[in-house]
């Protein structure tokens, strides 16, 4: 998957058909398929991982990829055996299937779809128009949320699969293609259905399980889907990494100057922040499906809003580098800046997911449980232990409310504590560095009470308008932000055994822990310049042997050379 040739084809917002037909002949859709019926889908993370590996060279690609397999989650959570084991052999053999969930006028609003399946001897008549949908045109097979009550409401609606190739000339239009700022070549369109018949057997779960089934596939949507966030910004750190070390201005290289240094580390702690907070949501898909709704909706704000950020910091590096379009090196991260948005507003944007948590704020925040905190400090081991095995993935088992558990805070105490076992233990700066962390941390994870104490006091000051009202969103971010702290802690204290040198680093951890701080006091260091320098010993040892800007311990091909610099 050549640059220059994903340059090309973006340039000319044409379909990467050669590269999802190679990846098609190795295999690599067959790890988002149940292993039950043929496929190769054990544990989410590696799939997780697969499509990381594709996003660092096309994010279009990626997403290609990423629309065709959650178009089979809905069969996976609720469908028989049968409806499976077709929809793999037919994957297997190179079918396409979009997901039709979005509706022109009420986007997000599922409760206010108009498409209707009125029901007919043997199946179902299906009409209406379903807009912006990935994969749309391209799609062999439809996914479709569709109206079979006439009163609707959260009981109206029921999921059914239509195979697109089949039905009667004139039944399925095909609207045209959106044209997109970024995955320009990406297939974004829609679809208009015109009674198109689809058989009883076709019907996903129950008649009217429509929503609940649309919203668990969403939950592992949102956790999927940072995959383009994270290698779109793994890619853009690379690129800036080179350009930093080879450019050479006032006799100094830029990767030498001390102000692009602490950019380049900064930039490398966020994406190993959303690292961590991706290792854990990717992970309690398997190992706490029930508190789905939390940890999907944290890693689906925060990740791809933070390195949206991120990049933006990049391009301070890069100068007017960035801004070249044709040139392979300076415009791929230019497409890396353009694609990484989709992470922020497909399968719910970021108003959705703050609603999401909103909503769940005061069980989240009130629960004390002496019990659950316990359970909590069980699980984790599992939930951030990278060489821990993970439980069957059973999507069925997600919940659309967690109950107040989130596992990541109910342990995050238990977590500073070995943190401070390990500062203990540890030798030269890394003591002073852990030491420093655990401050950090314990202060960051202190705001939980702050956060109460003022949606108490939304909730008493506002009334029946606290459900909607800017404070609550604006307490929801605060909440994510805890999440992660707590996220980056499990990762340091439960995965240190697993990871391979340059990690785990005790700089890092403080450099991760002061990034999130800064999101309450933006101009308030906790690090000097001794921890930059480790940290940037870190990023450029992960660089120069190959290797994945992750805490997974991920083997990159060899990198090429760097093309020469016009001026």
């Amino acid at each position: 998957m050549p640059f220059a040739r994903i340059l090309e084809l973006d340039e000319r917002e044409e379909y990467p058909y050669p590269f999802v037909n190679l990846l098609h002949r190795w295999g690599v859709h067959e790890y988002a398929l149940p292993e039950e019926q043929g496929g190769r889908a054990g544990d989410v993370e590696v799939g997780f991982t697969l499509l990381r590996l594709v996003a660092r060279r096309d994010p279009t690609t990626a997403t290609g990829l990423i629309i065709s397999n959650l178009s089979f989650m809905p069969a996976w959570i609720a469908g028989d055996d049968a409806v499976r084991q077709r929809m793999v052999d037919a994957t297997r053999h190179g079918h396409r299937y979009a997901w039709g969930l979005s509706e022109r006028l009420h986007g997000s609003d599922l409760l206010s779809n108009e498409t209707r399946a009125r029901p007919t001897e043997g199946g179902w008549l299906v009409s209406g128009e379903k807009w912006l949908i990935g994969n749309a045109r391209v799609a062999d097979g439809l996914v479709v949320l569709a109206r079979t009550s006439d009163h609707g409401g959260p009981a109206g609606y029921s999921v059914l699969l239509l195979d697109k190739r089949t039905a009667p000339a004139g039944a399925v239009d095909e609207l045209p293609r959106e044209r997109l700022h970024g995955l320009r070549a990406l297939d974004m369109s829609g679809f208009r259905l015109h009674e198109v018949f689809v058989p009883d057997s076709a019907l996903l779960g129950r008649e009217g399980q429509g929503v609940e089934i649309a919203l668990k596939s969403s939950q592992v949507a949102r956790a999927l889907i940072n995959a383009i966030a994270l290698s779109a910004t793994d890619t853009a750190l690379r690129l800036t990494l080179d350009f930093a070390a080879q450019r050479t201005i006032f006799g100094t290289a830029v990767a030498d100057i001390p102000y692009s240094r602490r950019q380049l580390t900064e930039c490398f702690a966020d994406l190993m922040i959303a690292d961590a907070l991706c290792l854990g949501a990717v992970r309690s898909l398997q190992v706490v499906p029930e508190q789905a709704s939390v940890w999907s909706s944290v890693a689906k704000y925060l990740v791809p809003t933070m390195l949206e950020r991120t990049v933006s910091q990049l391009n301070v590096v890069l100068g007017a580098r960035f801004y070249l379009r044709d040139h392979p090196h300076y415009g791929v991260h230019q497409k890396m800046l353009r694609d990484l948005p989709v992470a922020n507003f497909a399968d719910g944007n970021t108003v959705v997911n703050l609603k999401a948590l909103a909503s769940q704020l005061e069980t989240l925040l009130g629960n004390d449980s002496a019990a659950d905190r316990a359970a909590a400090r069980e699980r984790v081991a599992t939930l951030y232990g990278m060489d821990r095995p993970l439980p069957r993935f059973e999507p069925w088992r997600q919940e659309l409310f967690s109950r107040g558990r989130d596992d990541a805070l109910l342990a995050a105490p238990a977590a500073l504590d070995r943190l401070r076992e390990m500062a203990a233990d540890a030798k030269h700066e890394d003591r002073a560095w852990l030491g420093r962390a655990a401050e950090v941390a314990e202060d960051l994870l202190d705001r939980a009470g702050s956060v109460a104490a003022r949606l108490a006091e939304n909730r008493r000051r506002a009334g029946r308008a606290h459900s909607h009202s800017a404070e609550l969103f604006d307490l929801a971010k605060e909440y994510c932000l805890l999440h992660a702290a707590a996220a980056c802690l499990h990762t340091f204290t439960q995965s240190s055994g697993a990871q391979v040198e340059p990690l785990p680093s005790a700089a890092l951890l403080l450099l991760q822990l002061e990034r999130l701080r800064r999101w309450w006091h933006p101009h308030e260091a906790v690090t000097d310049s001794a921890v930059v320098d480790e940290v940037m010993r870190v990023l450029r040892d992960l660089h120069a042997t190959d290797r994945l800007f992750s805490h997974w311990p991920v083997a990159l091909a060899p990198r090429g050379e760097l093309p020469a610099a016009r001026t």
